[in-house]
């Protein structure tokens, strides 16, 4: 069912050799962009009429308005099932606890006597949310890209998920529900490609954003990076994947059944996992069958998943070159399942996010753990970070120098501008002294 590389008995190669031993989802954003270009363009010119367009052609929905009326919002969360409401409402609470504390403040840095440097956060001013609607609904992808935005203080957040024929060409209830707790009432019936359209470029109903975040498949990655330099993106996110990092002190079927939770996202979702055991990834194999068996996205995801290319067992010598590996892969999401495994994670350098232990699974980290799901895949994390407050907010400098503070250090700067030929940066200090420069 799930395919192994063994790396034992020599020793691992560095860098992009390594990283090319190790599996991955076949994932042609460039050959997708050819595709979602003209649609995008299509967007551009006819708005509002090509959004209802696209809504037919591709979720088979005729839509009056790509907006969701305020009333369609309160009557989702009116018929939420209480259980559900209670869920999302906590996932929000702790979400809310950890994204407060990533707030950042303003700082002033005396340079010397007279001159400061100081660095002002801001808020992006408008950001488009998109929460997928596809092969599943992901109420708790609205939560980890909406509280994010409300605690850096963004002021205007408008939210597209796809329509669905079968409620009447409104986005999905729990997601319409999520949003009407949150209180995000600027709620659009786009998907894919046009609803990143839609916020780049704006529309009749829909102003445009500042930015554009959120999950979904390979035709919003291309979209986002099609407009990637008009608006900023959070990240062209992947399949999902996970990566677990065990030894013989891991229970085979925590391990087999946290592959699993993972491969029922999508047929390309990766479940790796990473041991020195050959007796855990015997155990983790026999584990998988009667779980996968027992699941529900069967053939349609999960097998396809977990005999894809991109999963596997790989058989390492030792933790120290498990750690190499994982380090190598930067999977979206770590599991740590070794003795000691706190120490083991302390010394990651390439995750999106890591998880401690038999006792936080990444399904923890996808609804209440209070961390970001929203995360980079497909090495990104060696470069990248996962949706946060920090996302939102952009660091400004504020430089304020009095003359005598500029005098002191004005040759030094007319000196720098003379080395790289830049004689005018230099004559903008030399107006100031009556073209005499302090200190020369």
């Amino acid at each position: 069912m799930i395919s192994r590389i063994d790396l034992r008995g020599e020793a691992l190669p560095e860098g992009a050799a390594l990283r090319s031993l190790l599996p991955r989802a076949d994932f042609d954003v460039a050959a997708a962009l050819d595709k979602v270009r003209p649609i995008c363009e299509d967007v551009h010119h006819r708005g509002d009429e090509a959004l209802v367009e696209y809504a037919e052609k591709f979720d088979g929905v005729k839509l009056t308005n790509v907006r969701v009326p305020a009333e369609a919002l309160q009557k989702a969360l009116a018929e939420l099932d209480p259980q559900v409401r209670a869920a999302l409402e906590e996932s929000i609470r702790r979400a809310r606890l950890v994204h407060r504390e990533q707030r950042r403040s303003t700082h002033t840095t005396q340079v010397v006597p007279g001159g400061s440097v100081t660095e002002k956060w801001v808020p992006v001013e408008r950001v488009g949310l998109y929460a997928p609607g596809g092969r599943s609904v992901y109420p708790s992808s609205v939560i980890m890209n909406v509280v994010p935005a409300q605690e850096a203080g963004v002021e205007s957040i408008a939210l597209a998920s796809p329509a669905q024929a079968e409620f009447d060409g409104l986005p999905h209830p729990t997601i319409l529900a999520a949003c009407a707790l949150l209180g995000v009432d600027e709620v659009y019936a786009a998907g894919g490609a046009t609803a990143v359209a839609m916020f780049a470029y704006g529309t009749a109903s829909c102003p445009p954003a500042n930015m554009v975040t959120g999950p979904g498949n390979i035709w919003v990655a291309a979209a986002k990076r099609y407009f990637t330099g008009k608006i900023g993106i959070d990240a062209e996110a992947g399949p999902t994947e996970i990566a677990v990092l065990a030894d013989d002190t891991a229970d085979p079927a925590h391990v087999a059944s946290d592959l699993i939770s993972q491969a029922e996202h999508d047929p390309l979702a990766a479940a790796v996992l990473v041991t020195d055991s050959e007796a855990l990834a015997e155990a983790v194999e026999r584990e998988l069958e009667p779980q996968v068996a027992a699941s529900k996205h069967i053939e349609d995801r999960i097998v396809p998943a977990l005999k894809g290319e991109q999963s596997a067992i790989v058989l390492v010598d030792n933790l120290e070159d498990g750690l190499k590996v994982v380090d190598a892969y930067g999977a979206e999401h770590l599991e740590i399942q070794t003795a000691d495994a706190t120490a083991w994670a302390d010394r990651v350098k390439n995750a999106g996010a890591i998880f401690v232990g038999p006792w936080a699974p990444v399904s923890l980290g996808d609804y209440a753990a209070g961390s970001n799901h929203v995360l980079p895949t497909g090495g990104c994390a060696c470069h990248s970070s996962g949706l946060s407050v920090q996302s939102f907010l952009r660091g400004i400098h504020i430089v304020d120098y009095t003359q005598d503070a500029l005098a002191d250090v004005a040759h030094h700067v007319v000196t720098l501008a003379e080395a790289e030929d830049l004689p005018a940066h230099g004559a903008a200090i030399k107006a100031r002294f009556g073209w005499k420069v302090p200190g020369k």
